[in-house]
């Protein structure tokens, strides 16, 4: 059975959506009969698995970027994290950094992930909102359900991971480094960043 031509035109544009390399989207764009949408889905997946798999490796170079807003009174230094110098020197990982650079000032987070938010922070939250709903008079099995609404709702606000990506609403700033470690071959991880605007303490 021979394969259906894959035109230059489709692989460019599934690589500028995803970053995903030129054999990666050719094979995505076969297995999903030539439909870029789930091409998309397909190469995200990989990313992700990828992503679990390399979890674990050893990160022990990077970059720090730096962002700072057109106006000066705002600026971000983060510094994300790789296997090799080799990956941590090519112009993809430098744009990686600077768009996630970009999106701590927009969001602001207060943390990387959910893990390193402190316990008694979300003690505090879960307390708040079940005051709340108790006082709605709502049955305890639907509290539940909405605390665990509400508690995700939290983390997606405050935890740099879990952010909408700016570019891409649909996928998380953890889906988007998933992608690049698909990519790459190679675990990233973002390490610590630092927030900094005039007037702020």
């Amino acid at each position: 059975m021979n394969e259906k031509p894959v035109s230059t035109d489709l692989i460019k544009k599934l690589r500028e959506l995803t970053g995903a390399g030129v054999s990666d989207c050719r094979n995505a764009l076969l297995a999903c009969n030539l439909d870029i949408d789930k091409a998309v889905d397909e190469l995200r997946k990989k990313g992700i698995a990828q992503a679990e798999k390399k979890a674990f490796n050893t990160t022990n170079e990077g970059i720090v970027e730096s962002y700072i807003h057109h106006d000066s009174k705002l600026g971000v230094l983060v510094e994300i994290d790789c296997e090799t110098d080799f990956v941590a020197k090519t112009q993809e990982f430098k744009n990686l950094a600077r768009e996630i650079a970009m999106q701590i000032a927009m969001d602001d987070p207060r943390y990387i992930s959910r893990e390193d938010i402190p316990t008694e922070i979300i003690e505090r939250e879960t307390n708040i909102y079940r005051t709340q709903l108790e006082s709605e008079n709502k049955p305890i099995n639907v509290i539940d359900k909405i605390l665990e609404g509400k508690l995700e709702n939290f983390y997606k606000s405050v935890c740099l991971l879990d952010l909408p990506y700016m570019r891409d609403p649909k996928i998380t700033i953890k889906e988007l480094i998933s992608q690049y470690v698909g990519q790459f071959k190679e675990n990233i991880r973002v390490k610590r960043f630092a927030r900094y605007k005039v007037g702020e303490e």
